[in-house]
């Protein structure tokens, strides 16, 4: 792995970095020999403090600590609410608003899935707002900024709208997209079976905004979508068109 290639921010008190799709963020509680991020970057960058993670199938920007102190300043702004974070997740669907804000309380389900369930009675208060960004037909991407941080917030609250991220299948039909949703008159060769453009979750944590802890200024950290969700969302700009 190329981390330099990875890498999005990095002085003497933060690392951030653009996070793989398929990696984790930490060491996984049932194989802890799997790889994760955290452990392929201590070796290169020395110990790192986790300020928070990304599901293994989200791409985008992941920030550490590089301190106990910056640690501490980190998890306060997070604590506070004053880190905007942004999502752009891809869905089969052209939803009928803009704008919106969803507030469905969460709580954890607790089954072997290790899902996340609206409850409006013993979930904890979960906001996220939405807007869409562009429309493809079928498609559509949306902005996401959650002002909360519940596991899986983002993908459960769209998924209750009806909006299930594409290649979700914790909280939708786990359908990858194909040229042939997308492209008119697409002709399938014989024999061989279609591949995906994007098999996998389409969700891309684009972006943080965050007070530097130590020259106390704004920081905006941005990732650049890996190359399958870019190839997706090229196509289905140049079809919709």
């Amino acid at each position: 792995m190329n981390f330099e290639e990875l890498v999005l921010w990095d002085d003497e008190f933060l690392l951030a970095v653009n996070k793989p799709a398929g990696l984790l963020s930490l060491p996984d509680g049932y194989d802890p020999h799997l790889p994760h991020l955290r452990g392929l970057l201590e070796p290169v960058y020395g110990r790192l403090w986790v300020v928070h993670r990304l599901d293994r199938d989200t791409s985008g920007v992941m920030i550490f600590a590089r301190s106990a102190e910056t640690h501490r300043a980190l998890n306060r702004q997070f604590e506070d609410r004053q880190i905007e974070k942004i999502y752009h997740a891809l869905v089969a669907a052209d939803p009928p608003w803009r704008q919106q804000t969803v507030n469905l309380r969460l709580q954890p389900n607790r089954d072997r899935r290790h899902r996340t369930v609206v409850d409006q009675r013993k979930g904890k208060a979960a906001v996220t707002r939405l807007c869409v960004l562009e429309r493809f037909g079928s498609f559509s991407l949306l902005a996401a900024n959650p002002q909360s941080g519940r596991t899986h917030q983002v993908r459960v609250h769209l998924a209750a709208l009806g909006l299930p991220v594409v290649g979700d299948h914790l909280y939708g039909d786990g359908a990858g997209v194909y040229l042939s949703q997308i492209k008119p008159k697409y002709q399938k060769r014989a024999f061989r079976a279609e591949n995906p453009l994007l098999d996998r979750l389409g969700l891309h944590a684009r972006s943080l905004r965050l007070e530097h802890p130590n020259i106390e200024e704004t920081v905006l950290i941005e990732a650049p979508y890996p190359k399958d969700f870019a190839l997706v969302l090229k196509q289905l700009r140049k079809y919709s068109s």
